[in-house]
């Protein structure tokens, strides 16, 4: 049952954060790619305040896997490195605690693109 719970509150707080990202498409005149920055910059800013974290504990993959979940990952990143290595941390965290997540985005990128013919949106 408890599993249930979890995947309940996942679901809610992705759910949640898409309704936002929705309503600004809807709302405003944000362009997507505005609207994904905002979200990674807000991540990291909620990250570096301390206040994601918790979140992130409680919803688990609906708040990790989001893109503000990215951006809080690069604020743990550079606060860990920086602790770490001083001012050097702060170019160096993000990228080391991004890297997994990059790496498997190019990775499936390549693989996607390697299977399916892309088609040009005009034809």
């Amino acid at each position: 049952m408890e599993t249930v719970l979890e995947y309940l509150k996942a679901f809610a707080v992705g759910g949640l954060l898409c309704v936002v990202g929705q309503v600004l498409i809807d709302r405003t005149k944000l362009t997507p790619a505005r609207i994904l920055t905002c979200f990674v910059v807000a991540g990291v800013v909620l990250g570096a305040l301390g206040l994601y974290q918790p979140l992130a504990d409680w919803a688990g993959a609906g708040a990790t896997v989001p893109l503000t979940g990215f951006g809080n990952a690069l604020a743990r990143g550079v606060k860990k490195a920086v602790a770490e290595s001083g001012l050097m941390g702060a170019f160096t965290g993000g990228f080391t605690a991004a890297a997994a997540g990059l790496c498997a985005a190019v990775f499936f990128g390549l693989l996607a693109a390697l299977i399916f013919k892309p088609k040009d949106k005009n034809k």
